[in-house]
């Protein structure tokens, strides 16, 4: 089980909250076992926006696999940043210190500075407050024109919605981007590249689009890439014509066909596999290949 705790302070941002919380909430209800609390330093927490949110002042045991997530909260120059106890601090620390992830939304990069997770490493926030960080904590890396860094289970992001990005980057990473893509698409939220970096799974990649018939069809290609799946099967399955699959397919994928996007899952995940040691022949047996030979020419081509 991945227990995710948002620590509030005053001032926090409805959104820079609500947007990672349902992303792990979402994903609880697809079967997977998150369990979410609040911990703030007083049992009721004033929002930016004026909603009062109640919040619990305990911090409950935490393992590694758990994450910490520090929302961020309205600011207007150093002033604007709230008083943040030692205590709090170092469960941030500690809990790092022990394996686990240490997370940030927007202006929430301070409470991580303050507790010394950004020294030496790469980080975000809001593009307001950036130069502030970078005065604030000299030996943090901030990057710009990202949506989210992560960086030695320290992982931050840029602002307001970006938290959203960096919760489906954090389930992708922990469950696979096929949990990632069903969440946004539930959400009905694009799964966006981070900054000028290219997505890194076809999966997302070929998911930002919004239609349905395509989407299931992704769905079942997902899940059974590894199986052959017949074109007349996959548009049965989906209720339209081989023709009208193929059509909005490639409007919707940008000019895929289903097999295409096949391959190409089958593709990336033999690679992982090679990559982690995995001979040529084995993973082109464990993505559906008969043998190595398409396997090679389909690396041959994306190289």
């Amino acid at each position: 089980m991945s227990h995710i705790v948002f620590f509030l302070v005053p001032g926090v941002h409805l959104l820079d909250l609500a947007g990672p919380a349902q992303v792990f909430s979402t994903a609880a209800g697809f079967g997977h076992s998150y369990t979410l609390s609040y911990v703030a330093e007083h049992e009721q927490v004033l929002s930016a926006q004026g909603l009062p949110l109640a919040a619990q002042l305990d911090w409950p045991p935490l393992g590694s696999d758990d994450l910490i997530v520090v929302p961020g909260w309205r600011v207007r120059g150093t002033a604007g940043h709230p008083s943040i106890g030692a205590a709090a601090l170092k469960a941030l620390r500690e809990h790092h210190e022990g394996g686990g992830t240490v997370a940030s939304v927007c202006a929430g990069a301070e409470a991580l500075g303050r507790a010394g997770l950004l020294d030496g490493r790469r980080c975000t926030t809001h593009h307001a407050v950036q130069d502030e960080l970078a005065r604030r904590h000299p030996r943090a890396v901030v990057m710009r024109d990202v949506l989210y860094t992560t960086d030695d289970r320290v992982v931050t992001s840029a602002g307001i919605a970006s938290g959203i990005d960096l919760a489906l980057h954090l389930l992708a990473t922990r469950h696979g981007p096929a949990l990632a893509a069903q969440v946004a698409r539930d959400m009905v939220v694009y799964a966006r590249r981070n900054g000028h970096e290219p997505q890194a799974s076809a999966m997302l990649r070929y998911r930002s689009h919004l239609d349905d018939t395509v989407h299931r069809a992704q769905d079942l290609l997902d899940a059974r890439y590894d199986e052959p799946l017949p074109l007349s099967a996959l548009a049965t399955a989906v209720g339209v014509s081989e023709r009208t699959l193929t059509r909005l397919f490639a409007r919707a994928t940008g000019g895929l066909t289903p097999l295409r996007y096949q391959q190409t899952l089958r593709l990336e995940r033999a690679d992982h596999l090679i990559g982690h040691g995995t001979t040529v022949e084995a993973a082109a047996r464990a993505v559906g290949f008969e043998d190595a030979r398409m396997l090679r020419r389909l690396r041959a081509r994306a190289s």
